[in-house]
């Protein structure tokens, strides 16, 4: 699975992709991927995409809800989100319990996530994806399918967590990093608190899919351009 995305050759990388793919809706994906790099951000189809999940490792932990908006720079369409609760391959331990309050009782009958796989990259396919903490929906995405299809999706993202750490180093200065001075946090809520962004209740995967397309829009306002190319914000 390709994790340095920074220096990737997107486009390349989805044709060849594609080529070796076996299911037709990953196939789909890397054939309607968005592939010009220097589109202005103005112009280009996002989709914010979140999970929660049983715990913080990919090799063991499963996905218990995925949540999803398609936004551009200017507007979100809370329309056609969607939210999906799944059954994970594992019993729920109570720490990530705690954390997304999903509980045995509301995954009583929810199916397995295979069964939202076609829905799932139908919404994804086109858009570029954006999401707050990349490491998180690249991996646990990738297992998942690749435990149900046998071949999992690699996709170019772009990363708020890593937008506002950029613009904290900008603010910081030279000085500031040569005195090793500890950046803020750059967590969903605490990046959002700094655009005057509203606070909303964490760990929804829906809430936190459109708590992260608010946030890429504030962030694009107050340190890009509108004709920023596309190439400079993903990761």
């Amino acid at each position: 699975m390709t994790t340095n995305s920074a220096k990737q050759n997107w486009p390349a990388r989805y044709k060849a992709l594609s080529a070796t793919s076996r299911h037709p809706c990953i196939q789909h994906f890397y054939q309607s991927a968005v592939n010009d790099l220097n589109l202005p951000i103005s112009e280009v189809p996002l989709v914010a995409l979140d999970f929660e999940t049983t715990g913080l490792n990919f090799d063991k932990d499963d996905i218990v809800s995925v949540g999803l908006v398609p936004f551009t720079s200017k507007r979100i369409y809370c329309k056609d989100s969607a939210h999906w609760l799944v059954q994970p391959r594992q019993k729920l331990d109570e720490e990530s319990i705690v954390i997304h309050g999903i509980t045995h009782s509301e995954l009583t009958g929810a199916p397995d996530f295979s069964s939202i796989i076609e829905p799932l990259l139908a919404a994804l396919a086109g858009k570029v994806i954006v999401v707050h903490f990349a490491p998180i929906e690249r991996h646990f995405l990738y297992q998942a399918l690749n435990a149900r299809l046998g071949e999992g999706l690699e996709f170019a993202v772009i990363d708020t967590l890593e937008l506002e750490r950029r613009a904290l180093k900008a603010k910081q200065g030279l000085i500031g990093r040569l005195f090793n001075s500890k950046l803020d946090s750059v967590r969903l809520a605490d990046s959002r608190t700094r655009y005057s962004l509203p606070p909303y209740q964490n760990h929804n995967a829906l809430t936190d899919a459109i708590a992260t397309a608010e946030l890429l829009q504030a962030q694009l306002v107050y340190h890009y351009r509108p004709d920023t190319p596309l190439r400079e914000l993903l990761i």
